[in-house]
């Protein structure tokens, strides 16, 4: 064990014999020379008494190396905030780049969404109906019929129930559906591309 080792290179940087440094302690001549040898080892009690004849810690008559211990976990530490701190610069990126990404994506999706579903067209249809004359208006995709905007009387959306339909090519047979079978005449207007309008 190192201990009885320390014990006697201190011991002696300190010029003490055996007798003189037992007489210290207060302990027998035999038990310095058994601790030096290695037999036996000195209790906690003892052990502090020899630190403050030596003037060293008890980690230093014991030749526990702290040192390294501490430099570990300060090591360890560090590593540990610098992840934390990379894991919070990822959140707060995370966090603002979310919702740009999601309005890109939005904006894709819709364009994509319009590039496959054909021009936007327009139509009207012009019902004649009790002597009255109602007319609704659709803006819709060419390929698909997708209404984007539609509008007119009231009357004519509430009777037929067109605000239900998504699809303007329905829509526009429903409404000319109901009036012909009330006693009505509907025309539509030429169709053609928002642009044109």
């Amino acid at each position: 064990m190192k201990i009885g080792k320390n014990i006697m290179d201190l011991r002696k940087k300190n010029n003490l014999s055996q007798e003189e440094l037992a007489e210290k302690v207060g302990v027998a001549r035999q038990t310095i020379s058994k601790w030096e040898l290695g037999e036996t080892s000195p209790d906690l009690k003892q052990a502090k008494e020899l630190s403050k004849i030596f003037n060293v810690s008890l980690d230093e008559l014991t030749n526990n190396d702290i040192k390294d211990v501490l430099v570990e976990k300060t090591s360890n530490t560090e590593k540990l905030a610098g992840i934390i701190l990379k894991l919070m610069k990822f959140m707060v990126v995370f966090i603002i780049a979310l919702p740009i990404l999601l309005i890109v994506l939005r904006i894709i999706f819709k364009n994509i969404h319009e590039n496959n579903s054909g021009r936007l067209m327009n139509v009207s249809i012009k019902c004649t109906l009790h002597d009255e004359t109602y007319w609704y208006d659709f803006n819709y995709y060419e390929t698909t019929g997708e209404i984007k905007e539609a509008g007119g009387d009231g009357y004519l959306g509430n009777i037929t129930g067109v605000d239900k339909y998504s699809d303007a090519y329905q829509a526009l047979d429903v409404i000319d559906a109901y009036v012909k079978n009330n006693g009505g005449t509907c025309k539509r207007s030429e169709v053609k591309p928002v642009e044109d309008k």
